[in-house]
Formats: C-alpha cells, sequence, structure tokens
C-alpha cells in the first residue's frame, strides 16, 4: 500500500509539530518536516499540517507574520490544486490570516486562555478530514488557546453556512466565537482549520480520541494524492 506522505510545517515558535508527527505516524503516515524558509513542498507529498503554537511569537496578530513565510506560497499552490491542508490552533490562525480560509481569530470572550476537553458536533461530512465521521456526531478534543475567538460579519457567516463550510461547532459556548463555530473549510473542502487539537486526542492512554477520524481522513486522502503523484 502506498505510503500517506504528509508534510508538517514548522515556523520558530510552533510547540505542537512534534506532536502532530507523533499522532501522523501512529495512523500510519509518513511525515516530512518542512522549515518555514522552504520555497518548495517535497516532492510527493499527499498532504500538509500547519500546526499549533505560537509562529514567529505572535507578537502582531497571530499568524499575521506566519502567512508571509517563504513556505506558505507553496501551501497556497498545494491547496489550490486541491491537496488537503489542514491548520491547528495557530495554524488555523496563519490560514486564515493567509487568505485561505474565511473569517478572523480574535481573543477569547472571557480574554483567559482556555484549557480544557470539550465537545464539538460534526456538521459537515464532505471534507477529507470529516469523510468517516457522521453529521450530528460529537467527537471530545482538547483546546489550548487564548485567540481562538472565530468572527465573521453577517453576510459571512451566512455564506459560509450556505455553503456548508461550518465543518466543527462546540456543543458550548467555549470561547465566545461566532455561532460557536471551532472548524471551518474552504468552499472546495480540502482546507480546514479548527482551533481544538486532534493531534492531541489519538492515543486512549493520555485522554480522549476525537481526533482519530479527522486525521484519519486525512491521512486515507494523502495517501490518495501520494499515490497519484508517485504514478
Amino acid at each position: 500500500m502506498e505510503h500517506a506522505q504528509i508534510a508538517v510545517v514548522s515556523f520558530p515558535g510552533s510547540n505542537d509539530d512534534g506532536d502532530a508527527r507523533l499522532a501522523l505516524e501512529a495512523l500510519g503516515a509518513t511525515v516530512i518536516p518542512v522549515w518555514h524558509t522552504t520555497h518548495d513542498l517535497p516532492s510527493g507529498i499527499g498532504g500538509v499540517v500547519v500546526p499549533g503554537g505560537f509562529s514567529y511569537g505572535d507578537y502582531l496578530r497571530c499568524g499575521a507574520l506566519a502567512r508571509v513565510a517563504p513556505v506558505m506560497e507553496a501551501v497556497r499552490t498545494f491547496a489550490a490544486e486541491g491537496g488537503p491542508v489542514l491548520g491547528i490552533c495557530n495554524g488555523f490562525q496563519i490560514l486564515c490570516e493567509a487568505g485561505l480560509l474565511p473569517g478572523v481569530l480574535r481573543a477569547n470572550r472571557q480574554l483567559e486562555f482556555v484549557c480544557a476537553d470539550v465537545v464539538v458536533t460534526v456538521e459537515s461530512a464532505g471534507t477529507p478530514f470529516t469523510a468517516g465521521c457522521a453529521v450530528g456526531e460529537t467527537l471530545v478534543l482538547p483546546v489550548k488557546h487564548g485567540e481562538g475567538c472565530w468572527v465573521a460579519d453577517d453576510e459571512l457567516l451566512g455564506r459560509v453556512a450556505e455553503r456548508g463550510q461550518i465543518v466543527l461547532r462546540y456543543v458550548d459556548d467555549v470561547n465566545g466565537s461566532r455561532d460557536r463555530i471551532a472548524g471551518v473549510a474552504n468552499e472546495e473542502g480540502n482546507v480546514l482549520g479548527l482551533m481544538p487539537h486532534p493531534e492531541h486526542a489519538v492515543d486512549p492512554l493520555l485522554g480522549p480520541t476525537g481526533g482519530v477520524p479527522l486525521l484519519e481522513g486525512l491521512v486515507a486522502r494523502a495517501r490518495e494524492r501520494s499515490a497519484l503523484v508517485g504514478a
């Protein structure tokens, strides 16, 4: 069987890139680390993960500096060609800042860092990441963020909802996110950003395993794409 080759992008300040690698490898993927100054993704890549952390210290807006990193042009090209891209926490912020996902992330409503296991519902099974889930299914995932409040005006929210781009929604109001949105996709569904951390919810010895179906979906699509690229 063709291996799923997935690039995990690291920026100065990334701190969940190692966790993403371990989780993806546990699910059968081959992970290739990619540094932020890289201009091209390695050949044969079937998927990309932009992990959590504090890219460049996030001294401006979270993700605003990372969006202009050399590697992001390659990520944009990969996404435009239909490749699956997953942005987690700070990675979600980066993808929004880079224009790959709608909306913006701002400080939590309570102006406090939130660290807890939360419950989300699957709102769309039409992405590679949620292909193995049922609409309405609940997943338990950890969150750890200070600026995870997803914001959109009424017009954008209506458009995102109409096009099925809302992928995950918090059961409870975790951080003030508009419409309790925890994860959104692009119109094509191949780019997903979410604030909860699926890479921390894979091993049952460590806690909930709600991240397994999301990452398995990425691995499966990456395997298909790696096979096509290598053909």
